[in-house]
């Protein structure tokens, strides 16, 4: 099955058709793209639920974020890790494109790469050559502005707050800000410019290290190493390079393609939208996918979101849910929940369907993945945060004040608990009466149908509704 296709192509399919007298069926506006995003803090398990969809897809797409994300895929028994990859490149049949609203650290980029073809995720690479055949990057990306020294600078800033505020944001230090800060002050370096005249490059980036070491005095960069590993990461990489909006015009208008697109991140931690200041640097909710790969909003089709059947949170931040207590504990040991990038140890509460019904709000989601359901197993009785009240009054929107979110006092519905295990489950008939009313109020409440409901780590874990 041929992936590509050239804009001549698509030209004479017209011109064959108009030849005839006949019109072309055609969907007016291009291939729909199916998007997958998070409907809470992240760490939902967006990465099982893309593994599931890009079976049958033909390009599977990240959007924005960096290697501060982590999707956790299990295949055949094997766990794989992964940060930058799309997680739709276990299958070898679809094209992996990393978009323009991407940073990338290269380093981090190769090292996951290898580490997985090591695993034996592509056992047709004597076929297609090594890994990165499978993966295009677009050449407006903005790449590359993930140095080693925005990393060093993440971790200066973080310091920074801590000793003037008594308080942290709780970043990956993995660069993310720092790099999303070149960009939008326009000193950044993207892919076209490493690809290019390296000359021009070089001075580029020299003149970005003084900025930053204007502001961090320091900050030490052995400036000539690292221009040397970039240009032969550039060479490396060139052969993965498409031009952006011109490859995804392509799959949009083409012969009919399956398109996914992968979120990183979730909605509550979007710079936008999300928890301020505790958010990633990037929108990581749908207006993300159209920034971030250049796709029109016509084109967008299914939005599925993704959501626990409990809450989790990494790092600092407001989390009303949150139970500092016996069941807390009892969710993060059996969820095993620690950050697959930081390895920090999430915090856990009850399922908070204002959040949802938030993401919701921002997202139009028109169905749900409901993960980790089998977590709940063994509880007595289950609670779910359905609404906020502020003064004993209920408030009608989501705060956007931090303060005021850190002062709510959540109003619970309490369900009995099955006390079954549904880790076999496989159809919804399977599933205790109990559980099922579980998800049915959920369901109810949001005002989104269920699409999925997890019970394990594996894609067969996946029960589908409809």
């Amino acid at each position: 099955m041929s992936l590509t296709w050239s804009a001549k192509d698509h030209k004479n399919s017209n011109q064959g058709a108009a030849a005839t007298g006949q019109k072309r069926p055609r969907n007016e506006f291009g291939n729909k793209v199916t998007v997958v995003l998070g409907a809470q803090w992240g760490d939902e398990g967006k990465g099982k639920v893309v593994d599931l969809l890009a079976t049958e897809a033909d390009f599977v797409c990240r959007c924005q974020g960096g290697n501060n994300a982590g999707h956790t895929v299990v295949v055949d028994g094997k766990e794989y890790d992964f940060h930058l990859l799309p997680s739709g490149i276990i299958n070898p049949k679809s094209i992996s494109l990393i978009g323009n609203g991407v940073v990338i650290h290269l380093p981090g980029l190769f090292e996951e790469g290898d580490k997985n073809d090591k695993k034996g995720i592509w056992d047709l690479k004597l076929i297609f050559g090594t890994w990165w055949r499978f993966l295009c990057l677009t050449t407006v990306c903005h790449v590359f502005t993930v140095f080693d020294f925005h990393q060093i600078v993440d971790g200066l800033q973080e310091s920074e707050r801590q000793a003037q505020e008594g308080k942290n944001i709780g970043t990956t230090k993995k660069g993310i800000g720092p790099a999303y800060s070149s960009k939008a002050s326009r000193t950044g370096l993207r892919v076209c410019d490493l690809l290019g005249d390296f000359k021009d490059f070089s001075t580029r980036f020299k003149n970005l290290v003084r900025q930053y070491q204007s502001m961090y005095p320091s900050l030490e960069v052995d400036v000539e190493d690292q221009l040397k590993q970039l240009k032969e990461y550039a060479e490396r990489l060139r052969p993965m390079v498409r031009d952006g909006v011109y490859y995804m015009y392509e799959a949009l208008h083409g012969p009919p393609k399956k398109i996914l697109v992968e979120g990183a991140n979730a909605a509550l931690l979007d710079i936008d939208f999300g928890t301020y200041p505790f958010v990633t640097s990037s929108n990581c909710t749908v207006g993300g996918v159209c920034t971030g790969l250049g796709i029109p909003p016509l084109n967008i089709g299914d939005v599925f979101g993704v959501s626990k059947a409990y809450t989790t949170r990494v790092g600092i931040g407001a989390f009303p849910t949150e139970q500092l207590n016996a069941v807390g504990e009892l969710l993060q040991t059996r969820g095993h929940e620690v950050g697959v990038t930081t390895g920090r140890k999430r915090r856990c509460g009850w399922l908070d369907l204002v959040i949802v019904r938030y993401a919701h709000m921002i997202n139009g989601f028109t169905a749900i993945a409901l993960t980790k359901l089998d977590i709940l197993d063994v509880l007595d009785e289950i609670k779910v945060g359905i609404a906020y009240k502020l003064n004993g009054k209920r408030i009608p929107h989501f705060p956007a004040n931090m303060d005021v979110l850190h002062k709510v006092e959540v109003e619970y519905e309490t369900f009995p608990g099955w006390k079954t295990d549904t880790s076999a489950a496989r159809k919804w008939n399977d599933l205790p009466s109990k559980a099922q009313n579980y998800i049915r109020f959920i369901e109810n409440h949001i005002g989104v149908p269920i699409k999925w409901v997890g019970v394990g780590k594996s894609r067969e874990c996946m029960i589908q509704m409809f």
